[in-house]
């Protein structure tokens, strides 16, 4: 149950005194779940028996049920329960802008030449890879990572169903390599996917957190780093972290069979060329 969502759409039924229990909950979640029954109705100015009607009228059992949802909902984070005011525009664009060139700076920093050097010699003896990713940024990424090795020749095939990394986990081997990406790499689908194709002998390179619960069934880990700020509404800037792994593994990919790439390239660019037209320094079909 969502009892935050439960006592704010009810607020209008209230009766005068459960209508001050609903704002002193909503105003002070966590004071609310780890108050006495007593301090509760002494703060809301009503009754024991005020408060435990309150409870039924909001859909919990009694007052230790509404008290456990109190306590599950002030474990959400402060950031979400805080009062939040708009910024100025001009304040909330440099914010954006800063929060991605301090990611990419970090990541950049934390990246090991040697873990993107494993990464290309494993990628390279693949007969086949699978790139596996879901929620919104791992989505796009595993796409992304289509995208580029595509045109460097390798062959790599996407999937975003959980039913379907299912099956296709099931189907791998020694020879296949499995790309993971996940932002906070605790999704329990792809962990169970992962672990299923590690039973098939498929090897897996991540794009995740170094300390999550993906990275210790990779194989080889590109470490991504935590970047949340109090500014909720903001889009993470993490994801950036994540396109600048891929972007620097596809370079790296790219240079270790260099004369082979640039004809594929000059193929692409002819192809596309003939098809658009448009400057030399148009990209590659990005």
């Amino acid at each position: 149950m969502d009892i935050l969502y439960q006592i704010r759409a009810r607020q209008d039924s209230f009766s005068a005194g459960e209508g001050r229990i609903a704002r002193l909950m909503l105003d002070d979640v966590g004071f609310a779940a780890s108050a006495s029954l007593e301090d509760l109705a002494q703060r809301a100015e009503v009754s024991t028996a005020t408060l435990s009607r309150f409870a039924r009228t909001v859909g919990c059992r009694d007052l230790r049920d509404l008290r456990l949802q109190l306590a599950q909902a002030s474990g959400v984070g402060s950031r979400f329960l805080d009062p939040a005011g708009r910024p100025e525009q001009s304040a909330f664009y440099g914010q954006i802008v800063g929060d991605i060139e301090t990611t990419l700076r970090q990541h950049l920093a934390g990246f090991d030449e040697s873990r993107f050097a494993d990464a290309v010699k494993l990628l390279g003896q693949a007969r086949m890879i699978h790139a596996f990713g879901m929620g919104g940024c791992s989505t796009l990424c595993s796409d992304e990572l289509q995208v580029r090795l595509v045109r460097l020749g390798y062959p790599i095939a996407v999937c975003h169903d959980a039913v379907m990394m299912r099956v296709t986990a099931a189907s791998l081997n020694a020879e296949q390599v499995l790309i993971v990406c996940s932002l906070t790499g605790i999704t329990p689908e792809l962990l169970e996917t992962v672990e299923l194709a590690r039973n098939y002998g498929a090897r897996i390179l991540a794009i995740t957190r170094a300390d999550s619960p993906l990275a210790e069934l990779a194989d080889i880990v590109l470490p991504l780093q935590g970047a949340e700020t109090s500014f909720i509404y903001k889009p993470t800037a993490a994801r950036y972290g994540m396109l600048l792994a891929i972007d620097v593994l596809a370079t790296e990919l790219a240079l270790a069979n260099p004369e082979d790439n640039q004809e594929r390239l000059r193929r692409i660019k002819l192809a596309l060329d003939e098809y658009r037209g448009g400057d030399d320094h148009l990209p590659l079909g990005d």
